[in-house]
């Protein structure tokens, strides 16, 4: 696939995405997220891709927040619009793939930068990265899952704080806080964002995929995510990788997932 500003590659199981605007530090525009929506849209309709790393390019960024430039002169009609179709097509859509998605923080994750990272199934920072949520220091709020996602993985207190400050803390803080899993020098970074796909990609990708069904129900507002749990496992008696998973296990073998 051939895109203005990113850039795609697939690794035996693995499909990477890389944010390539350099000289924006990888800001999100509109022609961004519509990019990025295509290419995990992809990914995920590709049964030979069981997990997908999105990073960005460079050493400075993973993405510096949004394009600014673009949404300056807006209306509420157009503000309202521009964070219903991000949630829609990017942001929302990343949380409820079936693909497990990791982001590789590998510099600024900012604004809409932290929240496309936060919008994916976990997280692994680089030492130099800095996240933080700075949107009321230009008089808005963030707008692509932000106030959600935020409490939901550091509390409420931290997420208001980080959102009231507008300051960024350290990846070591950030790990402190459970925002992201792991925290490697940056020449390390993919290197373990693969290890941890090779883990992944050795499991049942129908299993997986109702895992992230259940676990996202229960921060669905009226949705009972125990529930949600009973009925996917329920549904997991069902697949082959059910049958061939306890049957490699009676067997004493490697399961053979296909």
């Amino acid at each position: 696939m051939n895109f203005e500003n990113i850039l795609t590659d697939k690794k035996g199981l693995i499909g990477f995405i890389t944010i390539n605007r350099p000289t924006k530090l990888n800001a999100l525009n509109k022609k961004t997220i519509e990019e990025l929506h295509i290419a995990f849209k992809s990914f995920n309709d590709n049964r030979k891709i069981k997990v997908i790393i999105i990073t960005g390019s460079g050493e400075k960024a993973f993405v510096a927040g949004a394009d600014i430039s673009e949404f300056a002169n807006f209306s509420i009609e157009e503000g309202t619009e521009l964070a219903r179709k991000g949630q829609e097509i990017l942001f929302d859509y990343i949380q409820n793939l079936e693909t497990p998605v990791i982001a590789a923080i590998n510099g600024f994750a900012l604004g809409g930068g932290l929240e496309l990272a936060m919008a994916a199934h976990f997280r692994v920072a680089s030492t130099n990265a800095k996240m933080g949520l700075p949107e009321v220091s230009l008089g808005v709020i963030p707008g692509y899952g932000g106030t959600q996602r935020l409490p939901q993985l550091v509390g409420k207190g931290k997420a208001l704080e980080m959102i009231m400050s507008a300051s960024m803390i350290s990846a070591e803080e950030a790990k402190n806080w459970g925002l992201v899993n792991y925290v490697v020098e940056q020449l390390e970074l993919l290197p373990l964002c693969i290890k941890l796909a090779d883990k992944i990609s050795k499991n049942s990708s129908v299993a997986i995929a109702a895992a992230i069904k259940a676990v996202n129900a229960n921060y669905t507002n009226c949705v009972n995510g125990y529930a949600v749990e009973i009925e996917q496992f329920g549904v997991s008696f069902g697949t082959d990788d059910f049958a061939e998973g306890t049957t490699a296990f009676l067997e004493k073998r490697t399961p053979n997932f296909e």
